[in-house]
């Protein structure tokens, strides 16, 4: 079984950093077969015991953080200061999802029928293969392997092509906190490979985080089999700045929303629609807070946005840019004011305002930091545009009237809709999607629903007479 060498590079020298061998087509049977194995002898486990395996799990991850911090800055440039960030997030949601699974995974009882026990069992589905994102590679994982494990499951973790180091840090510290042999596996596999997984009878559930093309493939790979997938794909998620918003904050806010990890964020605001009383005064700050950002080696505490994660990602945004201004939008920040680090696939913050709704910038997912920005005469064409969309992830308003934010909230057409935040990921809310940001959720109680079948025990305990 022969396979082949993935070669990761380091975004910001352009070097390779390290290879790793890629699974073979022939092993994906031996792999699913140990995985299976180890469910039959976890899926009884009870509850006490996997809580103190992912209690365990999470003390093993926190001793690894330095090393996994500085692998994730290594391999998709992300500044090292937010990936250390990154391993406190992970023990935000794995501490959550653990507090809530005695309760979320008990048998629930059914209504008291006289000579009957009736109740409702939530049962593991089996072997979960988990197809995760580079972007946040410690929290998109995170948000399946631990409640997974906690469900009684086992897991196939297969990372992206960029950060495989970060599957193999989860196999590690479940190996460290003394899990059962194989109960989570990581692999590396090309895309055949992995679409030899989604069709492999011996794989009960995927979940897949990245592209809306990507999720369509995996429908495709899993169409013959009746399972359930859950889907995270792309977003183009806008925030609404209202009159009476708080001004600073918003500004701030949303500057960080759209910037942070050089938004390459799959909840990033990507559009803003400011109400036309505050329009120029918000572009003019907005400008200001984002030339405060700082581009460089990111290994350098000073340096807010690292080298993109994709060498074509910075011509992609370009090209989003001059659409955007030949469709009459107005250039405020041009990326070229930043200068360019001598090294690295770095893309510049950009500002554009007056960005016309139909433009590529307005309707197509950057996932880079760029940004547009349009004025709107008030609510109504705020909600139009804010629909206006393939996608929808998440949205956001930024104002201090409750009411007018709940009466928009229950208009928009989002999995999550914030007030006066944006670019967080609550665990104790259920992580979802509606239009082409596709199906399913993760975290919350209903994150463990998508990884358990229910199973209707129906016991009479007194026969008739």
């Amino acid at each position: 079984m022969s396979s082949t060498e993935l070669k990761v590079v380091n975004p910001y020298t352009g070097e390779v950093a390290f290879t790793v061998p890629q699974l073979a087509m022939g092993a994906v049977d031996a792999v699913v077969a140990r995985a299976r194995k180890a469910f039959e002898g976890w899926r009884f486990t009870p509850m006490d015991e996997r809580l103190a395996l992912c209690k365990r799990f999470v003390e093993a991850f926190k001793a690894m953080g330095d090393q996994v911090a500085a692998d994730i800055t290594l391999q998709m440039g992300k500044p090292l200061s937010q990936a250390k960030g990154e391993i406190n997030r992970l023990v935000e949601r794995a501490e959550h999802m653990m507090s809530i699974a005695p309760e979320v995974l008990a048998d629930e009882p059914a209504p008291v029928l006289p000579k009957f026990n009736r109740y409702i069992r939530h049962e593991p589905l089996g072997v979960v293969f988990d197809v995760a994102a580079w972007n946040y590679p410690l929290l998109i994982a995170v948000n399946v392997v631990v409640p997974s494990v906690l469900a009684g499951n086992a897991v196939i973790l297969k990372h992206s092509s960029k950060t495989p180091r970060c599957g193999q840090a989860f196999e590690d510290a479940f190996k460290k906190a003394g899990a059962p042999e194989n109960l989570v596996q990581h692999v590396v596999a090309d895309h055949a490979v992995a679409d030899a997984f989604v069709k492999h009878p011996g794989v009960d559930y995927v979940s897949f985080t990245g592209s809306t093309k990507g999720g369509h493939e995996i429908v495709r790979g899993a169409v013959d089999r009746f399972i359930n997938i859950g889907l995270e794909l792309g977003g183009k998620d806008p925030a609404y700045v209202c009159a009476d918003a708080p001004f600073d904050f918003a500004v701030e806010n949303c500057v960080d929303g759209a910037f942070y990890n050089a938004g390459q964020s799959c909840c990033a605001i990507e559009r803003v629609y400011v109400e036309k009383s505050i329009y120029d005064r918000f572009v003019e700050a907005y400008v200001a807070k984002t030339k405060e950002y700082v581009l460089g080696d990111p290994v350098d505490a000073k340096t807010s946005i690292g080298p993109l994660a994709s060498k074509s990602a910075p011509s992609f945004l370009e090209s989003q840019l001059e659409d955007a201004v030949h469709a009459g939008g107005r250039l405020v920040l041009d990326p070229k004011s930043f200068g360019k680090p001598a090294k690295g696939w770095f893309a510049a913050p950009a500002v554009v305002a007056d960005a016309p709704q139909r433009c590529a910038l307005m309707q197509d997912e950057s996932f880079g930091p760029v940004i547009g920005i349009t004025p709107v005469s008030g609510d109504e064409e705020a909600v139009k545009y804010m629909n206006d969309s393939l996608y929808g992830l998440t949205a956001s308003i930024w104002t201090n009237d409750v009411d007018r934010a709940i009466r928009i909230g229950q208009r928009v057409e989002t999995g999550t809709f914030f007030m006066n935040r944006c670019d967080y990921c609550d665990p104790a809310l259920p992580w979802t999607g509606v239009k082409d940001t596709g199906r399913g959720c993760s975290l919350s109680p209903y994150g463990f629903h998508q990884l358990t079948r229910l199973k209707s025990m129906h016991l009479r305990t007194e026969l008739p007479g």
